[in-house]
This record gives C-alpha cells, structure tokens and sequence, in this order.
C-alpha cells in the first residue's frame, strides 16, 4: 500500500472498495415499496446528461429524482461521527460530498426538477409515499 493511501491500512482500504455505489439495502427496500405503489422508474441514472450526478431513482416524466444518502458518506446531521483513524482525511472528503450533494440540488432545481435526497435510516414506507406524492403531484399538474 503506498504511503499517499487514503487508508488508515490495507484491511481498511479492502473494507472501503468493497462499498456498494448502487443496490444498496436501502435502495432495494424503497425501490420495492415504491414498486407496490404501482411507479414505475429509472434506476441509477443521470437525470440530465451535462450533469456529473447519477441519482438512485428517476421519474423521468415528473422530473423527480431520489438519492438515498449513507449517513456516514453525506454527513448525517443525526448519526455521522467522525472516525477516529485519518479522521482529516474523511472530515474533508465528507465535507466535500456535502457541497457537491448541494451544487447538483441547486442545478437539478435550475432545470426544472425535484430532487428528494433521503437518509437510510428514514422509513422506506412513509418515504415510498411522500416519494409518490411528489410524482403524483407533478405528473399531473399540467
């Protein structure tokens, strides 16, 4: 491992690299709640094709798309705690996370859609509605 590892050891780095980026625990639960509900979506997709975000799910029709946040990644105002091991080092990069998660909010807004960003830890039953809601709501207004 070379010295400039974002790792605090080889151990952690396998551990980090093994993470998921998409098909999540998270994600499949209010993906199959959102598919009861009879929607129908986009997975793991960029809203819009100049902007460097694929979001987790997308209701191309109503503009409406969904990031599901990791507490840990995104800096969870409620369960985020700092590691003890290269705590610099994640302190910056989720700081870094927060403000790119901010400039593609901003930018999905600027054109016209909706960006609903939910925590993991958020019940997948209320949120699969409020999610519907929205879709609903914005599908049908015009």
């Amino acid at each position: 491992m070379s010295d400039e590892s974002w790792a605090a050891n080889s151990v952690v780095r396998r551990s980090m690299q093994s993470n998921r980026s998409r098909d999540t625990k998270p994600e499949l639960v209010l993906r199959r709640a959102l598919h009861a509900r009879g929607l129908r979506y986009r997975v793991c997709t960029k809203p819009l094709p100049d902007l460097r975000m694929k979001a987790d799910i997308v209701f191309r029709p109503a503009r409406v798309a969904v990031e599901i946040k990791g507490c840990f990644w995104h800096g969870c105002p409620q369960h985020y705690r700092r590691p003890a091991a290269n705590s610099a080092y994640w302190s910056a990069k989720v700081a870094r996370n927060i403000a790119r998660d901010e400039k593609n909010a901003e930018a999905l807004a600027n054109a016209g859609w909706l960006l609903i960003a939910v925590w993991e830890h958020d019940d997948s039953t209320a949120t699969a509605a409020m999610i519907s809601d929205a879709v609903h709501k914005r599908r049908y207004s015009s």
